[in-house]
């Protein structure tokens, strides 16, 4: 009696899946045949052969070379939440762009966006389709291909940390590890860098089989480097402290030329310690290759490659980054200044100074951009700790009091915004605007009081821009004369029942407003004022709305007339300056 055949179980996705190749296969037979019968794997992935025409597909020079017909396996997952993986049996593509360990067809560079079930077989098959023609015409940037230099995989091992590294020196060198926080090692370079000692050890040759997960095999991929790696990682281990790993760097140049592609890995310490132990009885050089034993494990870390050369900022064509390397001085730090303070150090300014002699209390904690850890500390120096835990970079001090400590720093600064509600701070920087040795953009910001869902931008730039005084009346007089404007006349004509008194009896009265109608007037502003440093910057005012205001325009710029000099200090309809600066009690606002 024999034993009756179970055929496997496959998803109901992978069962319509495999129907819908079979069906392209009937109707197209020229195209497209099924290769080899499904096989479910132990992962509960179904592979499946398929054979593909592609005689007339043009192959240029430097493009992918496809023969007349190319057999490629599927992997279907289980659920149709992630693309099936497209794989080749052979090394023909190996060193192509976007083809992974030699054998993996990166069909989908971001699933997340390019992948719809909807589509199913049909989807997946012109997609592929579409990726060689593209790879055979050459279409494909080496210098982009995703980890191109390491196989074209990422490299990391659940529970390593991450190494920061924001700059390498140009030959093999012995780094130092700065432990951060349990997850976070920063790679430090220098005679004056402390922590463990990790080599950088550079390849001569790029790695498109990936770097392996075993040492043994590791070396076999560094073919005659092997033995300097290995010398290199013992003579750092006999320096390193019992019981820890051994960390190292690989910089792997990459085809397509350009920065080296960094690697961190790392020895478990059952594995460093025999190599210090062998190095420091016998010497660093005394280790060969063919002592490690096979299978032992080597660990790889995620990296954080913050170097210039090889990093873009995602915020490059931004209006933002006019402020990149740019030093600031923010006077008050309150609703509007607490956040742009924030939004410009993300956008890489390297020197800010923050002034406000105010304290945190909790009901601040609604929309300013403060924690309960905060409450009870001066607004500046809180917020000052707050910036350097955001940038490594950033130099951040604290003018305290009410007003700067240097009016020299000030008037070198790149760009002085006031966000304070203060008439007085505002006359100061008027007699500052004037001066003839400021090289400074003065900025002035301000929000509505019945919802901070406006904002308003003064720009005095440096050569006669004109002061805030005279720039807000000469806006005022232009605004309130336009019915166009209408959403923005209260922010010269406010009526007091729009503000609120948060706290009876004991506060001053302040605007209506959320973290996110700031935040959002906040952000805006500050990308103003960016635009404002990425080239001639020209003074006028900016008028803005956030999508929840009112109906009108969302942005509209008044550029000044140098030739009005109005110096009342009042603007046409006599009120004093609108919005928060309207209860001009507090230097930040509240």
């Amino acid at each position: 009696m024999t034993k009756k055949r179970v055929r496997p179980r496959y998803s109901l996705w992978q069962t319509e899946l495999l129907a819908q190749l079979r069906r392209r296969a009937d109707e197209q037979p020229d195209m497209l045949t099924l290769a080899t019968n499904p096989r479910r794997e132990d992962n509960k992935a179904v592979t499946v052969g398929i054979a593909l025409n592609t005689g007339s597909i043009a192959v240029v020079p430097g493009g992918l070379p496809l023969q007349e017909r190319e057999e490629f396996l599927l992997c279907l997952p289980e659920s149709p939440r992630l693309p099936p993986g497209v794989f080749v049996q052979h090394d023909r593509f190996l060193g192509f762009p976007h083809v992974m360990l030699g054998r993996v067809l990166c069909v989908y560079l971001d699933p997340y966006r390019e992948w719809d079930p909807a589509g199913g077989a049909t989807a997946l098959l012109n997609r592929l389709y579409q990726w060689l023609a593209d790879a055979a015409g050459a279409q494909f940037d080496a210098a982009t291909a995703l980890y191109h230099a390491v196989g074209g995989v990422l490299h990391r091992t659940e529970g390593t940390p991450t190494l920061v590294v924001r700059d390498i020196p140009s030959r093999l060198a012995t780094a130092r590890l700065a432990h951060r926080s349990p997850t976070r090692l920063d790679v430090v370079f220098g005679p004056e860098a402390a922590g463990d000692r990790a080599p950088l050890f550079f390849t001569s040759h790029h790695l498109p089989l990936g770097a392996t997960n075993t040492l043994d095999l590791l070396l076999a991929v560094l073919g005659h480097e092997a033995q300097g790696f290995l010398t290199t990682l013992s003579a750092s281990a006999v320096r390193n402290p019992e019981g820890t790993p051994q960390y190292y760097l690989l910089a792997i140049p990459h085809p397509a030329g350009g920065p080296h592609h960094l690697l961190g890995g790392r020895l478990p310490p059952a594995t460093a310690d025999a190599l210090r132990s062998f190095g420091r009885r016998h010497g660093p050089a005394a280790i060969q290759p063919s002592m490690i034993r096979q299978d032992t494990k080597i660990e790889w870390c995620n990296m954080s490659d913050e170097r210039a050369e090889n990093t873009t900022r995602r915020d490059a064509t931004r209006p933002v980054n006019g402020l990149l390397d740019k030093t600031a001085y923010i006077w008050g730090c309150g609703g509007l200044g607490s956040w742009m303070a924030e939004f410009m150090v993300r956008a890489g300014i390297s020197k800010i100074t923050l002034c406000d002699p105010g304290t945190i209390i909790g009901g601040l904690l609604v929309r300013q951009n403060y924690t309960e850890a905060d409450i009870g500390k001066d607004k500046a120096t809180a917020l000052a700790d707050r910036l350097r835990a955001l940038s490594d970079a950033v130099d951040v001090t604290v003018d305290s009091g009410m007003g700067p400590a240097n009016v020299a720093d000030m008037l070198a600064a790149d760009i002085i915004v006031d966000a304070t509600v203060s008439l007085s701070v505002q006359r100061d920087l008027d007699a500052l605007a004037s001066s003839p040795d400021r090289r400074a953009v003065i900025a002035q910001v301000a929000t509505d009081a019945r919802s901070a869902t406006l904002g308003i931008l003064h720009v005095s730039a440096p050569g006669n821009g004109g002061t805030l005084t005279s720039l807000d009346e000469s806006a005022g007089a232009a605004v309130m004369a336009d019915g166009s404007l209408e959403l923005y006349h209260c922010l010269w004509n406010s009526d007091h029942a729009d503000e609120l008194t948060p706290t009876r009896g004991c506060s001053a009265p302040t605007f209506h407003g959320s973290a996110a109608d700031v935040a959002v007037v906040a952000g805006t502003l500050t990308s103003l004022i960016g635009s404002h440093l990425r080239g001639t910057a020209v003074s006028g005012t900016h008028l803005v709305a956030s999508p929840t205001a009112a109906a009108g325009p969302r942005h509209h710029f008044l550029p000044h007339d140098s030739s009005d000099q109005r110096q009342s200090g009042l603007p046409r309809s006599g009120r004093p300056l609108a919005g928060e600066r309207a209860t001009a009690g507090q230097p930040s606002g509240s």
